[in-house]
């Protein structure tokens, strides 16, 4: 159902929302709804397993400073921030405020350190080589090539020496079957996907499907 990206990277504001050229999703608490309803009886507990196997593949290590690009309500960068600890960073990102105000509503209810703002992938608000993992869960399919390409040189900026990029996100309509072809129309091509990633100075591309 899904397409997996690794990649290790060898080298090395507050943006508006209105100002990127990509799909917003907003809804909040609607967006967490339809996600669960979606996961429990259309995916059968796939995106579940998408979000375990996409923060296993990072390998993150205690004290490590982790990104996600894109983090809607929160959901992986809450789970991911035990394994961190306490002295690692997890922030997280996404050009809708609704998201972000839920993501952090969840992050303070579990009483969990995570820093949300909102914010955008060809403007990200941090500076040179600031993160060991960069995560881009079920988002590069919301955006148009020219921003791709935008988006993945800012996370090549922002990524450590021997930093990690996990992308996971929905193969091609013509590339997938059963309920996940009939459920959702976007996706992206792993080919394509990769190429960019190649041209942004990110190496040592990996992949596996789902």
């Amino acid at each position: 159902m899904h397409s997996f990206a690794r990649h290790r990277h060898s080298e090395a504001g507050k943006a508006s929302a209105k100002e990127t050229k990509g799909l917003i999703l907003n809804g909040g608490w609607r967006y967490d709804l339809m996600g669960w309803f979606c996961d429990t009886f259309v995916f059968r507990g796939q995106l579940r397993e998408l979000r375990l196997r996409t923060a296993n593949l990072a390998r993150i290590q205690p004290g490590e400073q982790v990104l996600d690009v894109g983090c809607g309500t929160g959901t992986l960068a809450i789970e991911v921030q035990s394994r961190v600890g306490r002295a690692g960073r997890v922030a997280g990102i996404d050009p809708g405020a609704q998201q972000i105000a839920r993501a952090r509503a969840k992050a303070a209810r579990r009483h969990v350190p995570v820093e949300f703002q909102v914010g955008v992938i060809e403007q990200l608000p941090f500076p040179d080589q600031s993160f060991d993992v960069v995560f881009s869960t079920l988002m590069m399919h919301h955006l148009p090539k020219s921003l791709k390409r935008q988006g993945l040189a800012e996370i090549a900026r922002v990524l450590k020496p021997g930093g990690r990029l996990v992308i996971a996100d929905f193969k091609r309509k013509q590339e997938r079957q059963g309920r996940a072809a009939r459920f959702h129309a976007g996706g992206s091509s792993m080919q394509e996907l990769a190429a960019i990633v190649s041209e942004a100075g990110v190496q040592h591309l990996e992949t596996e499907e789902m």
